[in-house]
């Protein structure tokens, strides 16, 4: 019966993951991502349902659209691929069985999973645009305080006063940004980072917050090195390096958060 229960859910995650796609698309031209059909990018034809069944579709079709036979970026076949899996691990880390799930459980499953579709948005955006958009970022706050006020109220969660704080942070820091750093700075990509750290905080508490940061880091340093010995025997080498010196941060840090996040939970759900 578990199986069966992981089966669903690796559907579920793929369905997520063609939501991604379409999302990280249409998020930063500002469209609406929730009435307006699909339709292909190249000729612009709505698509119809049997063009949008999650991996099964991409393979069908070869990897090209039904109508004008325009190649599809593997990615979104990954995608897919990745979210199932990904949704799959949080529930064999959680030990979500059929056999033993209780309310609890169910409401944090469906939260993380919330959680962890901003995460995924936040992190294609920010690997196309070098940006995190604020409208995604206040819904993942929205999820959270949510579930903060799910555990007051149910679960009598007593660290009510630390989600608190980090929610006050969280609010000095946007109006700071919406108020100063929009009109004298023209990068506010810091700040975003920042809260975006504090999303992770709130959710994922220090631990793993500190993890997720460190790995982060080890990985930049890492990629910095590796592409300035790949750009070491190039011609105009500062050219190549200022052109690809912005790192997406904000991508590093979501997926080593989601990575962190589901070993954590092995070690919490024995």
């Amino acid at each position: 019966m578990d199986i069966f229960l992981y089966v669903v859910i690796f559907i579920i995650g793929t369905l997520f993951g063609s939501f991604f796609t379409l999302a990280v698309y249409r998020i930063p031209l500002k469209k609406d991502i929730t009435h307006e059909r699909s339709y292909c990018p190249n000729c612009n034809h709505k698509l119809s349902f049997l063009d949008m069944i999650p991996i099964f579709s991409y393979l069908f079709l070869g990897g090209k659209c039904r109508y004008c036979k325009q190649k599809i970026r593997p990615r979104y076949l990954l995608l897919e691929i990745l979210s199932g899996v990904v949704f799959v691990l949080f529930a064999m880390s959680i030990k979500m069985s059929i056999f033993t799930l209780d309310i609890s459980k169910l409401v944090y499953f469906v939260f993380t999973l919330l959680y962890f579709v901003t995460l995924f948005i936040l992190a294609g955006i920010d690997k196309e645009k070098r940006k995190l958009e604020k409208s995604v970022l206040l819904f993942g706050y929205i999820i959270e305080t949510l579930y903060i006020i799910y555990l007051y109220i149910v679960e009598k969660d007593p660290n009510i006063y630390r989600y608190v704080i980090y929610l006050s942070i969280i609010c000095i820091l946007m109006l700071l940004d919406i108020l100063v750093l929009r009109r004298k700075v023209k990068d506010s990509y810091p700040i975003e980072i920042l809260l975006l750290c504090m999303l992770l905080l709130v959710y994922t508490y220090e631990a793993v917050t500190i993890l997720t940061i460190t790995f982060t880091l080890v990985v930049i340093g890492i990629y910095g090195v590796m592409k300035k010995i790949t750009n070491y025997s190039k011609k105009s080498v500062q050219k190549v390096l200022e052109k690809n010196n912005v790192q997406p941060i904000a991508f590093y840090l979501c997926v080593t958060n989601i990575i962190c996040f589901i070993i954590a939970n092995y070690y919490i759900f024995k």
